[in-house]
């Protein structure tokens, strides 16, 4: 099968298309013909070796871990899926590689999918989502009503995150550009921050949370919040509690010393910073295709690339200004 890989930790250069066998399926295991891809910067952190610590991958390491297709095949133990089904998924992290024909996956990773949306548009869904879905209820423990800032509002994420934090019945504020304005009130922003042109520190205070998908604005994002109040980080650096669980033993003190700007900012707000590590959740994503039904939740498209032409897909990635998703679509026989 068709499959992009890095052949090594590096640039641009180092991923190709290569030939490489099936994957083999376990006993729960779903094989699943992929339709679309989406890319995420994981994938270029994945290539640039960034991850190494968490992800311990050799080369050549298969890159993409948003797929939609249709199961060909299921393992002796699996019982929530039949061949035939349209599914999406996140893949298990260790067992990445969904710029490809065909990946396998522990159906506890998988779900239906969305039936309001195609493959190009399901396979923009699971990361972002998911993220966005577990930074603004599990890690923020936000209530109806509370109150939000979402950073990057027109990204990839920060697009899902304004969405759900509606659905969840919270209050958005969203940072854009001067030209993304209308776009982000167009998914339920209640207040929009131009960071062109104005601070986030100068418009918005005593929030409950804030979701700072860039990782450079986590101490303004301290300064926003009130007493008690919570920022989720996912782009920036791990927390120490994030260190012993999942870094080496000699991590969290490296830690401790390279975040202490920021725990001492916390410390002064009074407030909590959680570094967020997505985990794959099958349960989740049935939710989320519930909410993509109903109409409530929109996945956004930035632009879809053909397998060919999977250079300039991560081009496009790496300039950062994608608006939504993007997403490699596969040839189906």
């Amino acid at each position: 099968m068709k499959a992009i890989v890095a052949n090594r930790y590096g640039g641009p250069d180092v991923v190709e298309l290569i030939e490489r066998p099936d994957p083999e399926i376990n006993p729960r295991d779903v094989l699943i013909e992929v339709r679309a891809a989406s890319l995420n910067p994981l994938d270029y952190k994945i290539r640039n070796g960034k991850t190494k610590l968490v992800l311990p991958l050799r080369p050549p390491i298969g890159l993409g871990c948003d797929v939609a297709g249709v199961i060909t095949a299921v393992g002796d133990g699996v019982t929530r899926f039949r061949v035939g089904d349209e599914v999406y998924a996140r893949l298990e992290k260790l067992r990445m590689g969904g710029i490809a024909e065909r990946v396998a996956a522990d159906e506890s990773v998988v779900a239906i999918k969305p039936k309001r949306v195609g493959f190009e548009e399901a396979a923009a869904v699971p990361l972002a989502a998911l993220t966005s879905l577990q930074a603004l209820r599990e890690c923020a423990k936000l209530d109806r009503g509370q109150r939000v800032l979402v950073h990057a509002g027109a990204g990839g994420v920060g697009t899902f995150a304004i969405q759900i934090a509606k659905i969840l019945g919270l209050w958005v504020a969203t940072t854009t550009s001067t030209k993304n304005i209308a776009f982000v009130k167009s998914l339920g922003a209640d207040e929009v921050i131009d960071y062109t042109k104005e601070r986030v520190v100068d418009r918005v205070r005593d929030l409950d949370a804030v979701f700072d998908t860039l990782g450079t604005t986590e101490l303004d994002s301290l300064r926003v919040v009130k007493p008690g109040g919570t920022v989720v980080g996912v782009g920036g650096l791990p927390d120490v509690a994030f260190a012993r669980e999942w870094l080496p033993w000699w991590t969290p003190s490296a830690l401790w010393l390279a975040t202490m700007k920021r725990r001492r900012a916390a410390a002064r707000a009074k407030a909590r910073f959680v570094y967020l590590f997505m985990r794959p959740d099958g349960e989740q994503l049935a939710e989320i295709a519930s909410w993509i039904d109903a109409g409530t939740l929109k996945p956004i498209v930035h632009r879809t690339f053909p397998l060919a032409e999977f250079r300039e897909a991560f081009a496009e990635l790496e300039r950062g200004r994608a608006r939504g998703k993007i997403v490699v679509t596969m040839a189906s026989d």
